[in-house]
């Protein structure tokens, strides 16, 4: 199963793309619609509202008055948390309900309008944006009978691109025909949200290509580490993967960090972020290995170790995203192994030294025209630029420390 958060500003097109979804097979869960059935006429959820507001909620045919009950709410923080603090937790729990009873290879997309505002993005192994510039929304929303003045209150009332587009791993633009955004929607289902729900239900790493088959080798196909000019997202991406991995760990982690060659700006890399948690020790580290699959992860059943400096060998867990359109590693590394600790030194140096970074990025390029057996190979032979580069930097690290 594959839980998706699907979200996006009043207006925006989001029941659109949500009504697709469904027709495309995914299992919608509307949190609007939940929000309705938990305080229908009858349900404990209605009682504590009245409760809590008065009778003066309930409408003549007993449903609530929902018109009221806005008025009431309105621009008070504290009326309205009360209200979230009887809502939100019915809802949740429904919710809970019909994804515990999805079928066990459904895509469940979960439509929650205030997904970000609640900050629940963290708890979606993937989350969807729908996104249309705000007078285009007032338009829509005009056009539907609300007051131009209200369809403008209500979207400032709301989470702001700029935070959407930070939880958004899918960004669905909706402000050309309606025609563009369902290809766009079926496009997502094939190519990703199909084959994400599969490997996570397998257990598999999604198949990546962080390296480019030479035609020119004969028997074992050859390979070459495709190198790419540094994505100035890498970061914004890893950010997000941190809190999901956050959201599962949550005291066990140490610290968890962006590292390797996308947590260096303008290094360029193969198109693979790595993350790092430290955590106690290594029984602690396989453990949050196989609870990653929560939040799109699939824990890499091979011995994993790292080779420090002085040729030994420190064991680690890995796990890698299921998700086919994000190649990730995530090294989960005991805090008595110095790997994690040389993982950030290079990384920060590197970060302070834009001489030795481009040196390592012609390092890259260079290898990187050659053919391999495997990419561990690849790997191998920087190893010898790493060890010494490490020195260099302990130097640098012990210089910052004496104001040197």
């Amino acid at each position: 199963m594959l839980r998706v958060g699907l979200t996006g500003g009043i207006g925006a097109g989001k029941s659109t793309v949500a009504g697709r979804l469904g027709e495309l097979g995914a299992v919608v869960i509307d949190a609007d619609e939940l929000a309705r059935e938990v305080v229908a006429p009858g349900t404990p959820g209605l009682e504590a509202v009245v409760s809590e507001f008065g009778a003066g909620v309930v409408a003549a045919d007993g449903t609530l008055d929902r018109a009221e009950l806005g008025r009431l709410v309105f621009g008070s923080d504290e009326r309205r948390a009360a209200l979230n603090g009887i809502i939100h937790p019915l809802v949740y729990r429904r919710r809970s309900e019909l994804v515990a009873q999805a079928p066990a290879e459904a895509v469940v997309v979960e439509d929650i309008p205030l997904l970000v505002e609640n900050g629940l993005a963290s708890s979606y192994p993937l989350v969807i944006v729908v996104h249309a510039p705000d007078e285009e929304r007032v338009r829509r929303l005009t056009g539907r009978g609300m007051d131009a003045d209200d369809a403008r209150s209500r979207i400032r009332a709301q989470a702001d691109d700029d935070a959407r587009r930070a939880a958004a791993d899918v960004w669905l633009d909706n402000s050309g025909p309606p025609q563009r955004l369902l290809d766009c929607v079926d496009v997502l289902w094939h190519g990703r949200l199909v084959p994400y729900e599969r490997n996570l239900r397998e257990r598999r790493a999604a198949s990546r290509a962080p390296v480019q088959h030479d035609p020119q080798v004969t028997g074992v196909p050859g390979v070459r580490p495709a190198i790419v000019h540094a994505d100035p997202t890498w970061e914004s991406q890893a950010g997000r993967l941190i809190e999901r991995i956050r959201h599962v760990t949550g005291r066990r982690a140490h610290r968890i960090d962006h590292i390797g060659s996308t947590a260096v700006p303008g290094l360029p890399a193969k198109d693979v972020l790595d993350v790092q948690v430290v955590v106690a020790d290594l029984p602690t580290a396989g453990s949050v290995a196989d609870e990653l699959h929560e939040v799109g992860f699939v824990r890499m059943p091979e011995r994993w170790y790292d080779v420090l400096r002085d040729g030994s060998e420190r064991d680690k867990a890995m796990a890698c995203n299921a998700d086919p359109a994000r190649a990730v590693n995530v090294h989960v590394r005991p805090e008595d192994s110095p790997a994690w600790r040389d993982a950030l030194l290079l990384r920060d140096w590197l970060r302070a030294m834009p001489g030795e970074a481009a040196d390592y990025a012609g390092l890259k390029r260079e290898l990187a025209e050659h053919t391999y057996d495997s990419i561990e190979e690849y790997a191998e032979l920087k190893t010898p630029w790493i060890n010494a580069a490490l020195a260099r930097a302990d130097a640098w690290a012990a210089g910052r420390r004496t104001g040197d």
